[in-house]
């Protein structure tokens, strides 16, 4: 599947509307990023939570830079055939790095399906 970048952003922004309040509203000191691979330019990676979870913030300080959640593009739209499961697994990658950053690991997340 192909889409350029502001489109992508777009279904983005959209999905991240579609959350629910109560995901979303405790989410301070984050921001949403768009790349198209990750560093390593893989197509391994759908996304990214780059930051300090609240179960950790005791070592979160004044002034620190913002957690990020990170979408990787290319490999999105690797795994989509078409506009629907891309939107599903942005979906999925969003409420997955959101959980990272509430401190629900890897184990949690396959527990509850999300992983």
């Amino acid at each position: 599947m192909e889409l350029d970048g502001e489109a992508f952003e777009a279904l983005v922004v959209d999905e991240l509307d579609q959350l629910p309040d109560d995901m979303v509203d405790g989410l301070e000191n984050v921001v949403f990023v768009v790349e198209d691979r990750p560093e390593d330019g893989s197509l391994d990676l759908l996304g990214l939570y780059d930051g300090y979870a609240l179960t950790e913030r005791d070592r979160y300080g004044m002034g620190e830079m913002p957690d990020r959640i990170i979408l990787y593009r290319d490999p999105l739209l690797a795994v989509a055939d078409d506009e629907e499961q891309l939107r599903e697994e942005i979906h999925i990658t969003l409420v997955h790095e959101i959980a990272h950053f509430y401190g629900i690991d890897d184990d949690r997340l396959h527990e509850l399906g999300w992983a």
